[in-house]
């Protein structure tokens, strides 16, 4: 596997790719993901296409990939909505550097991560059809808003995957312990039109992010024609 990394725009960017990958994956990491990624990248040997794996850095997570702002739901960070901005870096910034970078490979796309990296995906695809796949891990679906949303704006890539730990729904923060229902809605929202499975992975948010992430990743890789 070929690696490489650069600066765009003020991220980092990292890029891990067979040769010639028939499917891109497209990750927003923190420096917690970041330090997690050698493990991520082995537990996804077993993905049934060669792929290419390129994470992009993000500094202020609750900024960045937060849809729309809202308060605080825990701590004292609130959400200032800016993934919109971070949208148009994936599309008119870093897709074109990495088809470079891929020389003649066309790979399908699939936009992914865990957490609130996970909603950013979902809603990303309700934005955009670039991508043909979502690869959401314990998707932050109880974000404020996020389940209208979904209802009144479909997800236009043709196969997503939604994972959640069986304890997350256990929570004492209310908001994040609505959770459980939230993704069976989603899940429920998507199985008319979609290639689409929920899985659910024992124990709570703070488990094995890194391991979920690569099977929510490998999964969308074994639904390509």
């Amino acid at each position: 596997m070929n690696k490489t990394s650069f600066d765009l725009d003020g991220r980092r960017v990292r890029l891990y790719a067979d040769e010639a990958p028939r499917i891109l994956f497209l990750q927003p990491v923190d420096a917690h993901d970041a330090e997690l990624l050698d493990r991520q990248l082995d537990a996804m040997r077993g993905c049934a296409l060669p792929f290419a794996l390129a994470v992009f850095e993000v500094k202020d997570w609750n900024r960045e990939l937060s849809p729309w702002e809202a308060p605080p739901v825990f701590g004292k960070i609130p959400f200032d909505g800016g993934a919109a901005e971070t949208l148009a870096f994936v599309t008119d910034r870093l897709l074109p550097a990495l088809r470079m970078h891929l020389a003649s490979a066309d790979p399908a796309l699939c936009l992914g991560g865990y957490s609130l990296a996970g909603l950013f995906a979902l809603w990303a695809a309700t934005r955009t059809d670039a991508f043909s796949g979502v690869a959401a891990a314990s998707p932050s679906v109880w974000f404020p808003g996020w389940i209208d949303y979904a209802r009144a704006h479909p997800i236009l890539a043709g196969r997503v995957y939604l994972s959640l730990g069986d304890r997350e729904e256990r929570a004492k923060n209310p908001v994040m312990a609505r959770v459980g229902d939230c993704i069976r809605e989603q899940f429920a929202l998507l199985q008319a039109d979609h290639r689409v499975t929920l899985e659910w992975n024992p124990g709570n948010h703070f488990r094995d992010s890194e391991l979920r992430t690569a099977r929510a990743f490998c999964w969308v890789a074994a639904q390509e024609p």
